[in-house]
């Protein structure tokens, strides 16, 4: 074969053999490093989240409260009492939890049942700093808390995935369980949306199965790429052991909190002024309605702006704004979700026929603390 005919060969093959390559490498980029990319493998093959864990560790903190409880030493004599002053004796309460810096400013967000009734609060870092807490505002509707310590160069964790959260996806919850120090359990999200729990008056916890124990209270619950998804809140446990169920806040509703408490200090909700029962098969069947679903108005505030609109007890609320409401309790949260001065379409049914009323939302009022 000539000279001529090689460089013809080498011409031939050259083409399909760069593309071939550059296909390959394109898909190993993806397969590694892209969006799909795996979780990092160590030598034995078994899948590691240690950078997920690295980037988003640093800005779990350790949240140690104090409450000081004052007593009188003859406490079952008060005739005595009123004769005498007694010696007080003040001794001091401690219990832990987590918290997770979002904002290198120094805000912390954590489970309101945490700091709830105490008199101090020390947060402690990763890296070995402490400082101690001012609370910025608390939401007890939601179980949530926002605090700020005063240190600089602070680490923080990203709010929200690349997506929504869903069954399936694998989660690590990161925090200070029985107060053995940071600690990361791994497991997937099990639901999504779950409420009618008891633990807050709004509901929407991302429920998981990664191992959720005292203290882990306020800690993180991340994704695999080490995105902040959840704040842990509680667990479902007949004893107070762990049992496999725990719940977490989703962090967009963290984000909304947050917002609401560094602008007004409170969290700003759309109100409505009624008390709503989910409906049940009985019910409906009292009501004469095909479909289990809305609620029965069972009490309307006076001078609120149900009352005003002409809601009445016993209308059975089944829509807002057009959209069919599953049960009160969705009901209640759309309203709640709303700004105040929106205008609202309720769908009703009012002795068994269907109507329409207009209300303009006004502001909740302010959550008691317990």
């Amino acid at each position: 074969m000539g000279a001529l005919s090689v460089v013809r060969v080498i011409r031939f093959f050259a083409g399909p053999i760069l593309a071939g390559l550059a296909v390959g490498l394109a898909v190993l980029w993806w397969y590694e490093w892209g969006p799909s990319a795996q979780p990092a493998r160590n030598d034995t093959g078994v899948a590691s989240y240690a950078g997920a864990v690295n980037h988003a560790a640093p800005a779990v903190v350790n949240i140690y409260t104090t409450q000081i409880v004052t007593s009188n030493d003859d406490a079952e004599a008060p005739l005595f009492n009123n004769f005498m002053e007694q010696p007080r004796r003040e001794r001091a309460l401690s219990s832990l939890g987590s918290g997770v810096i979002v904002d290198d400013a120094g805000y912390i967000l954590t489970s309101y049942h945490v700091i709830r009734d105490a008199d101090e609060i020390l947060v402690a870092l990763r890296d070995g700093r402490d400082s101690p807490a001012r609370v910025v505002g608390t939401d007890p509707e939601t179980d949530l808390a926002l605090l700020h310590i005063a240190l600089e160069d602070l680490p923080e964790v990203e709010l929200n995935g690349n997506g929504p959260v869903q069954v399936g996806d694998v989660v690590l919850a990161i925090g200070n369980p029985l107060g053995v120090g940071q600690t990361v359990s791994m497991g997937i999200v099990s639901a999504t949306g779950r409420s009618h729990l008891g633990i807050a008056t709004f509901e929407n916890f991302i429920q998981t199965d990664a191992a959720i124990n005292r203290g882990n209270s306020g800690g993180a619950l991340i994704d695999t790429n080490g995105h902040l998804i959840g704040i842990n809140t509680a667990i479902l446990s007949a004893d107070g052991s762990w049992q496999g169920i725990g719940f977490a806040t989703p962090a967009s509703i963290a984000s909304e909190v947050m917002t609401d408490l560094i602008e007004y200090g409170r969290v700003i909700r759309g109100y409505l002024g009624v008390t709503v029962q989910d409906m049940t098969p009985s019910l409906a069947d009292t009501f004469g309605i095909d479909e289990v679903r809305g609620g029965v108005i069972t009490a309307v505030v006076v001078d609120s702006p149900a009352h005003k609109g002409g809601l009445q007890p016993g209308d059975v609320l089944v829509g807002v704004n057009g959209d069919l409401m599953k049960d009160g309790y969705e009901a209640m949260n759309r309203i709640a979700g709303m700004k105040p001065d929106a205008d609202v379409t309720l769908d009703i049914i009012r002795n068994r026929q269907p109507m329409s009323v207009d209300v303009v939302i006004g502001t909740r009022p302010p959550a008691e603390a317990e």
